[in-house]
């Protein structure tokens, strides 16, 4: 028996490893560029190993732009397992149809090279008759899809299912353009696998939203998640026990990425960009428009009990379902300049329990502030909020409908001055351990809300903010009328 080459003893080590596979055909995947390690390279190839094997069903892979995410997840890891199990079948979708498409042909050139068909050749052959952008085809039962994310191609199946930037970057702000792509995921894509007991879903990208392809799925569970931000950061919600940096600001990739590049990036991604860009957070650690240090706080068990005027802002919402929006209603009152959260009540409710909401909201006010007059109560025109009104305006005095002005990060910076000035009090303090008077105020809503407030417009729900920019807006009127103590 002859011994191996070293051509055979390369193409068997590279069979074995992907990471081996990588690096030796990097100078056909990329001529001409050598090849970058990095740590984030070797944690991505392991943990698809594991896919590959069969021990790993759900991954999400959240690592900033211009890692090398697309050429390892999309071209290089597909062509690697088709060298040892050809008859594996792959759906990839990305936001873009022809996002998909290029990586599919890269991956086709890959598989077409002399020195691929050279060392792993022998293993299929390309069938001649599907070898498309969109799909190929190869004589073992394989084969490689391309789609977009609401793509006709969604309706077929694959043994992997791979999701590569779900979101537009430009869309992430748009709640449509997100549900579409959850909805897309829910009940499409998330049915396609071949065989559901061994099928397994891949999903790469950055975060862009809270409330994103991630976001969702991280809510309901399940999934191993490798979170890899530029810049370590031990105080990240999603840390992955996977990355072996312990130093706060060691950076991912300085090899290609030193600290003057990302330092770059930041400038031209913005504040809000770095954060899910690079740092796989949706909104700055310390808050955006609203920042976290900037808020004031007053005692929890000693209310105001001086206040000049007090209003009810309600923000609505359709339905009462678990992916429906909330509908919050917000007590606050005022004295001087000065404005504080009183109270807070927030559900996902249906039309009969939010009129249920408001009515509890005047009973609350006229228990606790007897020789106020009756609230202001501020709603704002949106969902079903004429239906509302027509039912209780014989029922309530004060209820007033807005319509808003402008979008809502233009109303929010509009209080930011407010904040600013130290003028917006809330109840105890963000590591406030003890109990609000208010029982709907406990520590852990007060810590929701500055979440929300902080991660705003990037957050999940922004109806807490909607609540509370409208609430400031009308205690900031300058022609609103003291109303009198006495009596």
């Amino acid at each position: 028996m002859q011994p191996p080459t070293k051509t055979e003893i390369k193409a068997e080590l590279a069979r074995r490893s992907l990471y081996e596979f990588l690096t030796l055909m990097w100078p056909v995947f990329e001529p001409g560029s050598p090849f970058v390690d990095g740590l984030h390279i070797r944690l991505v190839c392991e943990l698809l190993e594991a896919v590959t094997r069969g021990g790993l069903t759900r991954l999400i892979i959240n690592i900033p732009p211009r890692h090398g995410k697309s050429n390892v997840v999309s071209i290089i890891w597909p062509a690697w397992v088709w060298a040892s199990h050809p008859e594996r079948r792959w759906l990839f979708a990305s936001f873009a149809q022809s996002l998909s498409e290029r990586h599919s042909t890269s991956c086709r050139r890959l598989i077409e090279s002399p020195e691929y068909q050279r060392m792993f050749g022998r293993a299929f052959a390309l069938a001649a008759d599907a070898n498309q952008k969109s799909r190929f085809e190869n004589n073992q039962g394989g084969a490689r899809l391309a789609t977009s994310i609401g793509g006709a191609a969604t309706g077929e199946g694959g043994d992997i299912i791979v999701i590569d930037d779900p979101h537009k970057i430009e869309d992430a702000g748009s709640d449509t353009a997100r549900e579409t792509v959850l909805d897309c995921f829910d009940q499409t894509l998330s049915t396609r696998l071949n065989d559901p007991r061994t099928g397994a879903i891949v999903i790469v990208c950055q975060r862009l939203h809270e409330r994103d392809l991630v976001g969702h799925l991280l809510d309901r569970g399940g999934w191993e998640h490798l979170c890899l931000p530029a810049e370590h950061d031990s105080r990240h919600p999603y840390l992955s026990p996977h990355d072996p940096r312990t130093t706060d600001g060691e950076l991912l990739w300085p090899e290609r990425y030193g600290a003057a590049e990302i330092a770059n990036l930041k400038r031209q991604l913005g504040s809000y960009g770095a954060a899910a860009q690079l740092q796989q957070l949706p909104a700055p650690a310390g808050g955006g428009i609203f920042p976290r240090n900037q808020w004031r706080w007053y005692s929890p068990d000693r209310p105001p009990r001086n206040l000049e005027r007090i209003i009810i802002s309600v923000d609505l919402a359709f339905g009462g379902s678990t992916r429906s929006d909330y509908t919050v209603g917000q007590v606050w009152g005022a004295v001087g300049t000065d404005k504080y959260l009183l109270h807070q009540l927030r559900d996902q409710l249906a039309f009969g329990a939010q009129l249920q909401m408001i009515r509890d909201l005047v009973k609350w006010v006229a228990i606790s502030y007897p020789r106020l007059d009756a609230p202001g109560i501020y709603v704002e025109h949106a969902a079903n909020a004429d239906a509302l009104m027509d039912t209780l305006r014989h029922q309530l005095a004060g209820l007033i409908l807005r319509r808003p002005e402008g979008d809502k990060q233009t109303r929010a910076l509009a209080i930011v001055p407010q904040i600013e000035a130290g003028n917006v009090h809330l109840p105890g303090a963000a590591d406030a351990q003890e109990e609000s008077y208010d029982r709907s105020l406990t520590p852990e809503s007060v810590q929701r809300l500055v979440d929300e407030t902080a991660a705003f417009p990037n957050a999940a729900y922004d109806d807490q903010v909607d609540a509370l920019t409208q609430a400031i807006s009308e205690l900031s009127r300058p022609t609103f009328r003291i109303r009198s103590l006495s009596g």
